[in-house]
């Protein structure tokens, strides 16, 4: 009887050394790196002189806000699209600025989903284009999985008051109404 029950415990023994090993206690395993995950980029605390973006957005995202160029495009939908030279203020680009900087933008910001099983059209989508220090950033998102992500609802949500901005210019106003609708 002896014999049956030596096979068990010394089975049982090694599974729990082994199991022990892995237990994941700080300095049980092989030395740790003293080196900490590669830092976020950030962005300067003040606006820098190259800052610009472009951003196009709705259905189609044919209309765009581009302070690169100092254009604004309308979508007339039926009539093709709209035009104009349109160039926000300093104050306006700073506060634009700090938006992006507290947002974090270039530091990598969650814009896809992970639930695709819905699907929808037409649907709302931005791209993004941003400067900073000759650096570049992209960023896109769209509502054709029927969600999008809390900062993407950020974006989103800097993106409708630019937009207001951009409306409230005569020169915007000026341009004419769209025709027709996406279905």
């Amino acid at each position: 009887m002896n014999g049956r029950l030596v096979y068990p415990v010394m089975l049982l023994s090694l599974l729990a050394t082994l199991l022990a090993g892995c237990g994941g206690t700080k300095g049980s395993g092989p030395a740790e790196s003293d080196e900490s995950p590669p830092a976020a980029v950030t962005m300067p605390e003040k606006k820098p002189g190259d800052f610009a973006f472009s951003v196009r957005y709705g259905i189609t995202a044919r209309n765009e806000i581009n302070t690169f160029n100092g254009t604004v495009t309308k979508d007339l939908i039926s009539n093709g699209t709209a035009a104009i030279n349109l160039r926000l203020t300093d104050a306006e680009m700073d506060d634009i600025y700090q938006q992006l900087r507290g947002m974090n933008v270039l530091g990598g910001l969650e814009l896809e989903i992970a639930d695709k099983t819905c699907g929808r059209e037409p649907y709302n989508e931005e791209h993004w284009t941003i400067q900073v220090n000759g650096q570049q950033q992209t960023l896109d998102w769209s509502e054709a999985n029927c969600e999008i992500t809390p900062d993407a609802k950020r974006l989103e949500a800097l993106r409708i008051m630019i937009v207001k901005l951009v409306q409230s210019r005569p020169e915007y106003q000026a341009l004419p109404e769209a025709v027709g609708g996406y279905d």
